[in-house]
């Protein structure tokens, strides 16, 4: 889009000035060495415990940007950092905009908008003060193995043009000792980037989507190193507009597969914990008595597991 290749930033229709954005590089001292990990939470409180620590370890800093939680996310965080003694490292901000649900909400939104996903990601990463980024989500909780490899590449890569694919697997939680390890696709989506004027966020069909160079050179992290938390007793697709569109993109064969893996387990989760079959890929996870069953998986089970992960066919 035109509008987002601005040298100087972007201004948006609604006339919010204090949510105009000036590119990161833009800014007096311009970018230092480091990466900068960015989190876009609304109602995470319960997934922060697991999510944030590794990050906190593993990454210069972590900036979560709160959009409208009601369950005290924003407390959390903050507790979450103190407890391990890194609140030096965590920066808070709030986006106070309702923010276009994924599909046709976020398709009939101008990209310049305040309500815009590509406007709100673009917001969001402009408080970036390092020259390279993680995008995250509030649900994502690394592995030991995936924190050692994130916190490996961090002083690599703060100069280095390469974007960098982080695997993860749903993992279907009905307590807090019971769980389902999606290991039936493959999905390794691009999350780490540099920052500057050859990527920012643009208007993509579904969702916004970010822009990369030809030449810019993409690494792949192996199989095992990120969980993604899925709540049985929760609505995991609120932010689409319309779930059933899964069933008629291509684009969403992820997310055919995430609708057709929960609704599968919360009908046998319903039905008792031995109703149904599990999908093909699906295992089902119990933790050792007083261990949280996502402790229990990102620091036992999938460490443990044997290499090569097994993992299903790509999506």
């Amino acid at each position: 889009m035109n509008a987002i290749r601005n040298p100087e930033g972007l201004v948006n229709l609604e006339g919010h000035s204090d949510f105009d954005i000036t590119w990161p590089w833009n800014k007096p001292g311009g970018l230092r060495p480091g990466a900068t990990t960015v989190l876009r939470v609304k109602d995470e409180a319960p997934s922060m415990p697991f999510v944030l620590p590794p990050l906190l370890r593993a990454t210069d800093h972590v900036i979560v940007v709160d959009n409208g939680s009601t369950d005290g996310t924003p407390e959390v965080t903050a507790e979450t950092a103190a407890r391990l003694g890194l609140s030096d490292k965590l920066t808070q901000a709030s986006y106070p905009f309702e923010v276009s649900r994924a599909g046709a909400d976020h398709l009939a939104e101008h990209e310049l908008s305040v309500h815009s996903l590509s406007y709100f990601y673009n917001w969001c990463f402009s408080l970036v003060d390092t020259r390279y980024s993680w995008k995250w989500d509030g649900d994502m909780v690394l592995t030991t193995e995936g924190e050692t490899s994130i916190s490996d590449l961090t002083w690599q890569i703060g100069g280095v043009q390469s974007i960098i694919r982080v695997p993860r697997h749903g993992l279907y939680l009905d307590s807090e000792s019971h769980g389902y390890l999606d290991l039936g696709m493959r999905n390794a989506e691009e999350w780490g980037y540099p920052v500057g004027p050859d990527f920012v966020f643009t208007k993509a069909f579904e969702w916004e989507i970010r822009s990369t160079p030809e030449d810019c050179r993409s690494i792949g992290l192996p199989q095992g190193m990120c969980v993604e938390l899925k709540y049985l007793d929760g609505d995991e697709f609120a932010h689409w507009t319309d779930p059933e569109s899964f069933a008629t993109s291509w684009r969403n064969r992820r997310k055919r597969r995430e609708w057709a893996v929960f609704h599968a387990l919360k009908e046998r989760a319903d039905g008792g914990a031995h109703g149904g079959e599990l999908p093909p890929g699906v295992h089902e996870i119990t933790a050792p008595d007083g261990v949280h069953i996502v402790d229990h998986v990102t620091r036992t089970w999938l460490p443990r597991a044997p290499r090569p992960l097994e993992v299903g066919g790509r999506i």
